[in-house]
């Protein structure tokens, strides 16, 4: 036989012993705040009207009962969903990866969830379908984390009635995508081998139709540039260790005595071309990366890289797209020097 155990004393919203405990509602976070529940909702809505004191005692009621306010139930008595979206390219890239990363974590220190939605960066329909899935999910906003040209070029062909702002630079929208300064970037890494006294540097760039490779690209070419330095190799990979391999063969066969790769598992295949072809690492060939992906101090030699502040970069972008008055500059990358770099043998 069992038996119930019956609650004592006057009537209160806490769960009965014994029981699953219930989830508080918005009615007993007013019955405990001595207010009603259409004050409660003006509360969770950030309403502008209230007293201080009185949102202050909703509050209080609300961490008491452990209130956690319903997602689906806020959005349809506030027509808001407080969701944003990301169009994201499945590529597996640390630097996407950690830029999804990064949004999500901004996006929640605002009150917002974020959905992701996957495009193939190829296929312009595939991209037009991403965007109508947000759509669908009543997405306030969208963020683009899809470096590839074709995206960003089937994005500024459609309409659609959400705002967007996106990690790379769009031509016809410049000033609203530029949370990371990957030009900036690329000329530190060519600056820092240019001063060592290097004046054959090769690129082992990206590929060709990816923005990031673009602007670190440019970033190679305006730094030598600005240091009337005329040599030119560039030979271009697909962002993988293999790929880096083979094309710092190619760099290797022109005579360069430094390095400039577009991301560091490129740098890490430039290594191994250097060490199978007995080139010291820095003594005879120097090495730049980009990302400082966490492995990087870990390479043999330790890699000097070009680090991305994604943190920093995540929050620039959800507050472009919110709209808020103060937005945080445009993110500048940072040189951190390790051992793989050094001046050129005389």
């Amino acid at each position: 036989m069992t038996s119930e155990l019956q609650p004592h004393g006057p009537a209160s919203a806490a769960p009965v012993v014994g029981a699953k405990a219930r989830a508080a509602s918005v009615f007993d976070v007013a019955r405990l705040a001595g207010v009603s529940h259409q004050t409660v909702s003006r509360v969770l809505n950030d309403h502008p009207s209230l007293r201080p004191a009185t949102r202050q005692k909703v509050l209080d009621a609300m961490k008491e009962l452990s209130y956690r306010p319903n997602a689906a139930a806020r959005t349809l008595s506030s027509s808001r969903s407080r969701m944003i979206g990301i169009l994201s390219t499945s590529t597996g890239q640390y630097g996407p990866a950690a830029s999804v990363a990064a949004l999500e974590v901004a996006a929640r220190a605002r009150g917002y969830s974020v959905t992701i939605a996957n495009a193939d960066g190829l296929d312009p329909r595939s991209v037009q379908a991403a965007i109508s899935h947000l759509a669908e999910l009543s997405a306030e906003g969208v963020v683009v984390v899809a470096p590839q040209t074709r995206v960003l070029e089937a994005l500024s062909d459609l309409s659609f009635g959400m705002p967007f702002v996106t990690l790379q630079e769009l031509a016809t929208d410049a000033e609203r995508s530029r949370p990371l300064d990957q030009v900036v970037g690329a000329r530190m890494a060519v600056s820092h081998l240019a001063s060592l006294g290097h004046r054959r540097i090769g690129h082992l760039a990206g590929p060709a139709d990816w923005l990031d490779a673009a602007q670190r690209l440019t970033g190679y070419t305006d730094e030598l540039d600005a240091r009337a330095i005329d040599f030119r190799a560039v030979v271009n990979g697909d962002w993988s260790a293999a790929s880096g391999h083979r094309a710092a063969g190619e760099l290797i066969a022109h005579g360069v005595t430094a390095i400039f790769a577009g991301n560091d598992q490129m740098a890490l295949g430039a290594l191994k071309a250097a060490s199978e072809a007995d080139i010291a690492v820095p003594g005879e060939l120097s090495i730049v990366g980009f990302d400082d992906v966490p492995e990087a101090a870990f390479y043999s030699p330790a890699l000097t890289t070009v680090r991305q502040d994604f943190a920093e970069a995540g929050r620039r972008a959800v507050a472009l797209l919110l709209g808020e008055s103060s937005v945080p500059p445009s993110v500048e990358p940072e040189l951190v020097v390790r051992r793989s770099t050094a001046a050129p043998v005389a």
